[in-house]
């Protein structure tokens, strides 16, 4: 695969990320370690490093031939694919309830709540 456009294909999906995605939400992500271009399964990708509640390794995002992104989670288990046929618009609410938030507003509501408290409390910092 031609390495400009894998480079200009991840860079784009950096773009839309973080175009799209609250900065409190990437850094609850625990990615600031760096985007990085790659391929996986002969797809263009963007990677990063993330340290969330509920995921913590690499979230790849892949551009498939079809227009959409698949994106996959990987850790020391392997790589599986979390969901395929996802669009620009899609990837922070995908990506964030699969790594942060999960799929109980309710029970995440809490969780930041007692976060907040250890951190007013000095517990964390």
């Amino acid at each position: 695969m031609d390495k400009e456009y894998v480079l200009s294909v991840a860079d784009t999906i950096r773009q839309q990320l973080l175009g799209l995605t609250p900065m409190n939400v990437i850094c609850s992500w625990g990615a600031l370690h760096g985007f990085f271009a790659t391929v996986y399964k002969q797809m263009a990708t963007l990677m990063f490093k993330v340290n969330g509640r509920l995921f913590k390794g690499h979230v790849l995002i892949a551009y498939n031939e079809l227009d959409y992104y698949e994106i996959y989670l990987k850790d020391e288990n392997g790589t599986r694919l979390l969901q395929d046929e996802v669009y620009f618009d899609q990837l922070c609410e995908v990506i964030d309830e699969a790594i942060e938030r999960g799929d109980n507003p309710e029970e995440y509501a809490k969780f930041c709540e007692q976060e907040k408290a250890k951190l007013m409390r000095g517990e964390i910092g």
